[in-house]
């Protein structure tokens, strides 16, 4: 099927202040919608493929609100062999103390880091040792802005993945589904906001930096997702620590 262009709009959610309760609300129906969506495993199949967790020292969220996603990736790679500290990065501070907690259990250090993400990745950070993870969230980028963060994100890691909406006709009709579900007002217009946002075929794969020495993988995932994967190709590098 042919897909229609790509169109960033305003979603709703990031206009409400994090008090609003049409906003505690939304957040409620995406953490709900990943689990349908099967995100947070996927995010952790894509991260073991590639051995992400060997050598690992952080893992980063971009754009991680309530660091509920993270938290759930965590679970699913595992126990690692040393100490990884989780970084959620969000205009945001919305990680309670109850997450908190349970990143203690894993035995995970977690930093919520409030920022703007493109500011948060100008800063100085070694690549070494880091993975960077996107959910439901580089859509918000379009023209030169996308194409700054992902520059910075392939400065700042050793890997980068990202789930994001399937830009499809098939995708959007599917978000009319979302009021069975029981997801509010401001959920179901920003579901065809992202869908409309979306990704299809390998458009982050055309703005990721070239000139280096990049594996990059970008298709469907699931019924209605997209993902992409930047390898620093460190997969030899890796099977030998």
């Amino acid at each position: 099927m042919t897909p229609f262009s790509r169109r960033v709009e305003p979603e709703r959610l990031d206009s409400l202040p994090a008090t609003d309760p049409a906003a505690i609300r939304s957040r409620g129906d995406l953490r709900r919608l990943n689990l349908i969506l099967g995100h947070p495993a996927a995010l952790a199949r894509l991260l073991k493929a590639q051995r992400a967790t060997d050598g690992m020292r952080r893992l980063v969220d971009l754009g991680g609100g309530d660091g509920t996603l993270l938290l759930r990736v965590a679970r699913q790679l595992g126990p690692q062999s040393g100490p990884v500290q989780g970084v959620v990065v969000d205009r945001q501070a919305l990680v309670s103390d109850r997450t908190r907690m349970e990143f203690a259990r894993l035995g995970w250090q977690l930093e919520p880091a409030t920022a703007d993400v493109l500011e948060w990745l100008a800063r100085p950070l070694p690549p070494e040792g880091t993975v960077i993870l996107a959910n439901l969230f580089i859509h918000h980028f379009e023209g030169e802005r996308l194409r700054a963060l992902l520059q910075r994100a392939s400065t700042r890691s050793e890997l980068f993945v990202a789930c994001e909406p399937r830009r499809s006709s098939f995708t959007l009709g599917a978000t009319r589904l979302m009021g069975w579900i029981g997801s509010n007002e401001v959920t179901r217009y920003d579901g065809k906001v992202s869908v409309r946002a979306g990704f299809t075929g390998h458009e982050i794969s055309a703005l990721w930096p070239a000139g280096e020495a990049w594996d990059l993988e970008e298709g469907s995932i699931g019924l209605f997702s997209h993902y992409f994967v930047a390898c620093r190709g460190m997969r030899e590098t890796r099977a030998r620590r």
